[in-house]
């Protein structure tokens, strides 16, 4: 089975870390994504995708990203559902991040795995 998605976007909002329990890092970014193809009225269409950053990659792109850089992420579709008071299934799907590149930012760190916080080819 394969599960990858490959995302260029920008910014929606500026990363803000949060700390979960035993220490682990997470932030939750929007990334606006314009699709390669213009609707009815002549305009390009944007989704706003939802991707959760976990530790390294987090610390890196929460202290080198703001508002507006555009970014790419590499990563996994994980789908989660829930049942409101109504007992009404909602189904929630996020890309979980494993790699970002900076490609809009002036900071130095370009490129952060999951693995490591150092540049690809170091």
């Amino acid at each position: 089975m394969l599960n990858n998605v490959i995302l260029v976007g920008r910014l929606t909002q500026n990363p803000e870390i949060v700390e979960i329990e035993e220490g682990k890092k997470v932030t939750t970014v929007i990334l606006a994504v314009n699709r390669n193809f213009k609707n009815a009225d002549g305009v390009y269409d944007t989704d706003f995708i939802r991707c959760i950053l976990w530790n390294s990659v987090a610390s890196t792109t929460t202290e080198y990203c703001r508002v507006g850089d555009v970014i790419g992420v590499k990563g996994r579709l994980q789908t989660s559902k829930y049942e409101d008071e109504n007992k009404k299934t909602h189904y929630i799907t996020d890309v979980i991040a494993e790699r970002v590149t900076f490609l809009s930012t002036n900071k130095k760190h370009e490129d952060v795995n999951e693995d490591s916080s150092t540049k690809e080819g170091e």
